[in-house]
């Protein structure tokens, strides 16, 4: 091991045994997390201006710019009309969702399929044999059960939310016809305001989320109101079982209902219940000023307002109760602009300005917007779907492994809550994941990968294979404690952490021949491409398994309990990182990893060993740098995805090599793309990706404040070469 000391240093028995002291207190005496503010500037930022002059501003149509509200359980997206009004012409750009968390659909079926139905048997390295749900081909029930589990439940879209525009001849206003557009997205208030012209005339839309409950408002102006040329159109689909899409199925009318109902209370509001099979939701529209509702034909209305009237202000309201009291329009503006308040000026912030590298403002965009999203995306009561709440990718299920770029970075940044809202969803599905440890021989539980609310695996070729999702929460239930060091964080995240570690240290295979335990066949490393049964020891997974089980031992100290024999047997004799001219090679079994360009691709995730995570004695700090370095000069980087540049900057950063951080946030890659409205793009399949947003802001986050025995200067992530000008307000530190 070599923490950048001199050879002759590590010589030192006495100096060895200090280090060996220090990487000991990066897992017990760093617990405590009290770094919440610092600075490499002077003077106070100033959150308001540092915000807005990132506000999104349009002026033409753009499919890949669409823009949201929402409130981390709801979120509605919109194009440039300001509403939902040509949802076609986005559909193979960022489509224009309306998704709650709460909102799913199952196709009917008398089958009962389980996930037995679909098992495959496979021999692990110690002979053990194992089954896993997995994907099949030809036909028959195992191909009716597979294909059945994985599209259900999905994701539904809720409805279409948008404008009738008509010519003064009577035509369907289209998306080109709109002139003079000015769009602008206000990140200090969560306001969406759009002015445009038609045929001469102006419209404005002013459009709001509510943050504690799940609909929009908004307030349309225009003398098109008047002449009778403007109405509001709400529109309703059927599930969709696509694998990525917007959600919606419009072919199958007969197959749902829509039934309307007028409100007894209010004679501007009624309810729409939506019934899809075991499905049940209600649609609730509320409006100010005179008006008509009328159903145009099945699943579809509209809110014709008075033409007596220049304006509108409406509310929808989704629920999956019945409600009587929909807020107004300027309920829900006061909702936004006190919660967008509140989010900006509490949490943590980073401030570019001054800095004379010219990539730091789009830096600070990035960083900005991707606040914006994950906030409205990603703060849910259960994992995230990669695409959040904005159209479905993977059939809208969350990927529980993505789970930590989703939300990792809610704490650094001083909003801890926004995490820990998601973690109780481990404990209502602790029950099915023990039961998938126990079917496979395994002691306690092990975590789902593609899942759905109710914590169901689904079937798949890779997914039941991985297991680098596995020590996740004992990662999110230590950076609660390093926030709240107290008996009743402990108590609160014990059984989720226990039970974790009982799985963890069941499963490794322990080998007479070497005396070690190993991540032996089947498995599938983070860098996907390796053979399940071809593979044994991948390094990143190896260091989160010790990660994982010596944090566990040391919150068994912090109760009083005795240290567990059986974690700490394998914490002990853990395999080793496998070696080969002087790299880390990404799977023990595989030593032509660096010599072969097959597998100079996907997710180049050893780096992670030391960068994602601390320093342990399993990481030689010279080792890793060469290995960074040959991956750096050789890797397939248009085969990667968008967490993997903040990954490498992670691992620069621990490295001491502040310069190759930055540049790996600036990796010219397609899927290290930033679009107008600040999400990350993948390819044409997967338009957003916000693993890459919650990545880059962990990322930075980390390189302004520190972490467990970063240098000793500000911003140690960041360059110290007069060109980064780096001030910082209510960060954490990282492990």
């Amino acid at each position: 091991m070599n923490l950048f000391l001199p050879k002759a240093m590590w010589a030192n028995a006495t100096t060895q045994t200090f280090i060996a002291a220090v990487i000991a207190c990066l897992f017990s005496c760093s617990a405590s997390d009290t770094t919440t503010s610092a600075s490499s500037g002077s003077g106070k930022i100033n959150r308001k201006a540092l915000v807005t002059r990132h506000n999104v501003v349009l002026t033409s149509p753009d499919t890949l710019a669409s823009l949201s509200v929402g409130n981390g359980d709801f979120a509605y997206t919109v194009d440039v009309s300001g509403l939902q009004s040509f949802p076609e012409y986005y559909d193979r750009g960022v489509s224009l969702g309306t998704q709650s968390q709460w909102g799913w659909h199952v196709i009917p079926t008398d089958q009962n399929y389980t996930i037995q139905d679909v098992a495959r048997y496979d021999t692990a390295a110690n002979g053990k044999v194992i089954p896993f749900p997995v994907q099949h081909k030809g036909t028959g029930r195992k191909v009716d059960a597979m294909n059945w589990l994985r599209t259900n439940p999905h994701r539904l879209h809720l409805g279409i939310v948008g404008l009738v525009l008509l010519k003064e001849n009577g035509e369907q206003v289209q998306v080109q016809d709109l002139q003079q557009i000015q769009q602008k997205l206000d990140l200090w208030t969560g306001k969406i305001e759009s002015k445009y012209v038609v045929e001469g005339v102006p419209v404005t839309v002013e459009l709001y989320g509510h943050q504690e409950q799940d609909g929009i408002s908004a307030k349309v102006t225009s003398p098109l109101i008047t002449k009778g040329r403007l109405k509001v159109s709400l529109k309703f689909p059927y599930g969709a079982t696509c694998h990525v899409c917007p959600g919606y199925d419009w072919e199958n009318q007969n197959k749902h209902s829509t039934t309307l109902a007028r409100s007894e209370a209010n004679a501007n509001q009624v309810q729409l219940t939506r019934k899809l099979d075991s499905t049940v939701y209600y649609t609730s529209v509320q409006w100010r000023e005179e008006g008509q509702f009328t159903e145009k034909q099945k699943h579809q209305f509209e809110l014709t307002p008075s033409s007596k009237e220049g304006s509108l202000e409406f509310s929808v309201l989704f629920t999956q109760r019945q409600v009587m009291d929909v807020p107004a329009f300027k309920e829900t503006q006061a909702s936004s602009e006190e919660e967008w308040k509140k989010f900006w000026t509490e949490g943590g912030v980073i401030d570019f300005s001054g800095s004379t590298d010219p990539r730091a403002k789009e830096l600070e965009r990035r960083v900005i917007l991707s606040q914006y999203l994950t906030k409205i995306q990603c703060t849910g009561d259960l994992p995230p779907q990669e695409t959040g709440l904005t159209f479905n990718s993977w059939y809208g299920k969350p990927h529980l492994e993505m789970h930590w770029w989703h939300g990792v970075h809610f704490a650094l940044w001083n909003r801890l809550d926004l995490l820990e809202k998601s973690l109780p969803w481990y404990t209502k599905v602790i029950d099915k994941a023990r039961a998938t440890a126990k079917w496979q021989g395994y002691d306690g539980v092990r975590w789902q990968k593609m899942t759905d609310p109710n914590g169901n695996e689904s079937p798949s070729s890779v997914g039941p294979y991985l297991v680098w999702q596995q020590p996740h929460i004992i990662y999110f239930a230590e950076l609660v404690y390093r926030q709240n060091p107290t008996k009743e964080t402990l108590e609160k995240y014990q059984n989720l952490v226990f039970e974790t570690a009982k799985f963890m240290a069941s499963f490794p295979t322990y080998s007479e021949k070497d005396k070690k335990y190993h991540l032996a066949s089947p498995i599938i490393p983070a860098q996907e491409l390796f053979p399940a049964k071809e593979t044994n020891d991948p390094p990143f997974e190896l260091a989160y398994w010790y990660y994982g089980l010596t944090t566990a031992q040391e919150w068994r100290k912090r109760m009083g309990l005795p240290a567990d024999k059986k974690w700490q047997d394998v914490i002990d004799k853990l395999a080793p990182l496998a070696i080969k001219e002087g790299l880390y090679l990404p799977s023990a079994t595989h030593p032509q990893a660096y010599t072969n360009d097959f597998y100079r691709r996907d997710h180049p995730v050893v780096v992670g060993a030391y960068g994602y995570l601390p320093l342990s004695n399993k990481v030689d700090t010279t080792i890793m740098l060469n290995t960074y370095n040959e991956i750096l000069k050789k890797w397939q980087w248009n085969t990667t995805w968008g967490w993997d540049y903040p990954l490498m900057a992670m691992s620069a950063a621990r490295l001491n090599s502040p310069e190759k951080a930055v540049d790996a946030l600036f990796m010219d890659a397609q899927k290290n793309t930033y679009l107008p409205n600040g999400h990350n793009y993948q390819d044409e399949r997967l338009r957003i990706y916000l693993p890459g947003n919650g990545g880059l802001l962990t990322a930075v986050a980390m390189m302004a404040a520190g972490w467990d025995g970063a240098p000793n200067r500000p911003t140690p992530g960041f360059p110290n070469n007069g060109k980064w000008k780096v001030r910082w307000e209510g960060l954490h530190k990282m492990p």
